[in-house]
This record gives C-alpha cells, structure tokens and sequence, in this order.
C-alpha cells in the first residue's frame, strides 16, 4: 500500500467531495493501490475492501480510532474508540475470501462487494434491501421470495464467512441505559478523517502563501514538521 502524501490527500478531497460514499472508499483504494484498477476493487469482497481502508487509515492518520456517536434514545453524545490494528486482526485473511461462497438451502451465493452496495444505497426499507442484496449475490440469477429467517440465515452465514464485511461496536449510554450495535463506515469515517485534513493544509496553503509567495505545490512538498515550523512563525 502507498503512503498517501499531503498532495494525495489534498486530491483526493477535491476528487471525493461529490462522489457516493461507496464511490469515496474506492478512490481512496485506488489512490493506494495504484496496481488495483476502479473494476477490480469494486469486486472485492466488503471485508476485503474494509480492512484495506482500516490499514489505510492506519498509515495516514494512526492506528487510535476514535469517533462520536449520539444516542438513538436520548441523545447523549458518546466517543468510542478502538485500535485499527486489532480491528483489522479481526478480518483474518481477508484475500482469501475473493472467491468464497456461502450455501443455505441449497443455493449458493457469492459474499457482498461495493457494486451489491451501490445497488442497494437507494433502498429505504431494510428487508427489502436485504432480498435485493441476495438477489444480487445469488449465484443461480433469479431469486426466490424468501422470509426473513431465511434471509437472516444468509446475512449471518455471510457475517462468519466475511467478519469485517459490517463493523458493529456494542455501545451502552450511561444516561438512559440504551444498549444497542452501531455499524462504523470505514469510507465515511476516513472520507471525514481526510476532508478535516485538507481543510487544514488549505489554511497552510493559504497562511504560508500569503506570508511567502510561495506556490501550493512548494507549500504541500514541505514535511509537516517543516510546515509547522514556518506557521508559528508566520503567527509570531
């Protein structure tokens, strides 16, 4: 995986900004992983995909995972936090998943990737969402009219086979004593990780500019150290 410079990121904003947040996670791959063509990351397994974007959150911006969440109940605002690196532990052998499928009753089914995603982004209601996944993971085409015990059968056959597919955090709010599981979208926690990023290396942009008359491109090849240095002089 490539280490992502200031300019990197600064392109990857811009290119990001009005893009589907499945389309976000895949740029941000491609920006990585300059072998892996748009197509092919798009096929990979959800697992797969996530824990390249948890490593690649790693080498950008560390291993300490932390994030805000209010509660569903009350409203209480509540930070979580946890250690990419074991996070990504938990994927096991990720590429060994690729062509992996899982069989209930008797028809077989391929594990999820971002194209069964982004068909499925505009569904509102989740049961319908889920028959929609299947039908788009079914290895036979067309797809019968299952109940939901059938379905959730599936989706948790799915889960064993491809752990990191959906990230689920056990969460409990001290306020109101709700207790319930939220999902953490690697491409949008890293997409708001990486735009709070550029903003800033803009107002470095723009204090170092004015200050110095340099170009952005001078500006984004200094190390942040140096950059720093010459903002607190700037701000003297």
């Amino acid at each position: 995986m490539r280490a992502l410079s200031s300019s990197d990121l600064l392109n990857l904003w811009d290119r990001g900004f009005c893009l589907h947040p499945v389309d976000r996670g895949l740029l941000f791959l491609g920006a990585a992983l300059p072998g892996e063509s748009y197509e092919s990351l798009a096929d990979w397994p959800l697992g797969r995909r996530n824990k390249a974007l948890v490593d690649l959150r790693c080498a950008c911006f560390g291993s300490n995972f932390q994030a805000w969440i209010s509660c569903a109940r009350c409203g209480e605002k509540l930070e979580f936090e946890v250690d990419g690196r074991t996070l990504a532990k938990g994927a096991g052998d990720a590429d060994a998943n690729v062509d992996r499928t899982i069989t209930v009753r008797g028809r077989s089914f391929r594990l999820p990737t971002s194209r069964d995603l982004a068909k499925v982004s505009q569904e509102t209601d989740s049961v319908m969402a889920g028959m929609q996944l299947m039908e788009s993971c079914s290895e036979a085409g067309e797809f019968p009219l299952w109940s939901e015990e059938d379905l959730k059968e599936v989706e948790e056959k799915m889960a064993l086979a491809d752990p990191l597919a959906e990230i689920l955090f056990d969460l409990h709010c001290p306020v109101c004593d709700n207790a319930w599981k939220a999902a953490l979208d690697m491409g949008i926690f890293l997409w708001a990780e990486i735009e709070a990023r550029a903003k800033r290396l803009l107002f470095e942009v723009h204090a170092l500019a004015s200050a110095y008359g340099w170009a952005e491109r001078e500006i984004l090849s200094l190390s942040g150290h140096r950059r720093a240095l010459y903002l607190s002089m700037v701000h003297a």
